[in-house]
């Protein structure tokens, strides 16, 4: 059976299930039964994709990161920082709309898979006295954290790509780095801009408070984040790790503050079984599209289409956006292809940074989508119609300026 059907009944699979409100997981993992049914049906491929989940390091730090931004969030949340710091903000840019938008793309700076878990409690906070569904809520929370997702030096993923397409750093964050604000755009115009603040909002955000308590109720809050990210930068922690002394690090802060949380109910409500059977699910689909050869037999139909070279490396950057639902994935089935065809080459590197970012935003296979949807509990299919309008913006002007700008296409 041709590759392009198999990918197409997999799919359908997933759209499928999903509309009959099946576990996000479970669809996901139904579709990599259908490839390997289609494709393999070797039982040595199921065997040694779980063995590959459950010994790669990826699996338990990824797990351990969730748990402890869970863990986070309760934190703040009971201690009543959670709610200092959105009405801060609120004070701050005279706007609840400002704070609903900024903070999950401030908190996208870190990296850590699935953190999405962190900012939606704050844009639920930030959102009170707004008439919003969950649906948009769920698409501001998840689309505003992966803002700058395509040239932030804290993305692990930007590091990956740096590395095998053998270019500088620097070079690449400041040939993408216009791409941060017209993601921010295109997502306000698609997502905030409708949004009507009520008399109530206004009035709460214009309420007299000290400044000084504003700004502790701030650094307090984003401190977790700020040490998290210099520890994985500096000392190289694994993200999980990371995370973990975070939070252990507000327990006696917290506590000299008088804003003690009890530790036994921070370890009980932040463990989601739900949430942690799912992600499971999706790494042992990662690992079926490997081991059952679809990924491979993909890039090679692709590679023989009649279209010029550029065309397919961005069709190429899109799929595999959409069946690994991370930058990491995408970055190492893409930028292997670009230092082949064109070592060194920015406009390729970027071209797989973008494309591939639009294919993740629109995948089930993300882990901030399912992280945020499990939150506010809400429909998949509403909540990726908008982040769909937002992410082609993103790809209709990316395209324009690669076409009017690439000296030989």
């Amino acid at each position: 059976m041709h590759i392009f059907l198999i990918l197409l009944l997999a799919l359908l699979t997933i759209v499928v299930l999903l509309r009959f409100r099946v576990m996000i997981g479970l669809a996901i993992l139904a579709a990599g039964a259908v490839m390997w049914v289609l494709n393999d049906r070797s039982l040595d491929t199921l065997v040694n994709a779980g063995v590959e989940m459950a010994t790669a390091s990826r699996t338990y730090d990824l797990i351990l990161a969730l748990y402890f931004v869970m863990c986070l969030e309760v934190q703040l949340r009971k201690s009543g920082t959670l709610r200092g710091m959105v009405e801060a903000l609120n004070r701050l840019f005279s706007s609840a709309r400002i704070t609903i938008a900024v903070m999950p793309a401030f908190l996208g700076l870190l990296p850590s898979l699935g953190g999405a878990r962190f900012s939606a409690p704050i844009v639920q906070e930030a959102s009170r006295g707004m008439d919003l569904s969950p649906e948009r809520k769920s698409a501001i929370n998840y689309y505003f954290r992966h803002t700058c997702e395509t040239s932030s030096p804290t993305v692990p993923g930007i590091l990956l790509a740096v590395t095998i397409a053998n270019i500088h750093l620097v070079d690449l964050v400041l040939h993408l780095a216009w791409v941060i604000p017209l993601i921010f755009a295109a997502g306000w115009f698609v997502m905030i801009r409708p949004i009507k603040e009520s008399p109530n909002a206004k009035a709460a955000a214009e309420s007299p408070q000290s400044r000084w308590h504003d700004v502790g109720n701030v650094c307090l809050a984003i401190s977790p984040v700020v040490l998290n990210i210099l520890l994985m930068l500096i000392f190289e922690m694994p993200a999980g790790i990371a995370m973990g002394c975070a939070v252990l690090a507000l327990i006696p802060t917290f506590w000299a503050l008088k804003r003690w949380v009890p530790i036994l109910d921070i370890l009980k409500e932040a463990f989601d079984l739900k949430l942690l059977c799912n992600v499971a699910m999706i790494l042992y689909f990662i690992g079926l599209l490997t081991g059952t050869g679809v990924l491979d037999e993909t890039l090679t139909a692709l590679k023989a289409l009649p279209l010029p070279m550029p065309v397919i490396f961005a069709m190429i950057a899109v799929l595999m956006g959409l069946l690994t639902g991370m930058s990491q994935g995408y970055i190492a089935m893409t930028m292997p292809i670009c230092a082949v065809i064109a070592p060194g080459s920015l406009d390729y590197a970027g071209m797989a940074m973008v494309f591939g970012f639009v294919g993740q935003m629109l995948t089930p296979v993300h882990l901030c989508f399912t992280v945020t949807l499990d939150y506010f509990k809400a429909d998949f299919f509403k909540t990726l119609k908008l982040v769909f309008y937002s992410t082609v913006i993103v790809a209709v002007v990316f395209s324009a300026w690669t076409w009017f700008s690439w000296s030989t296409f």
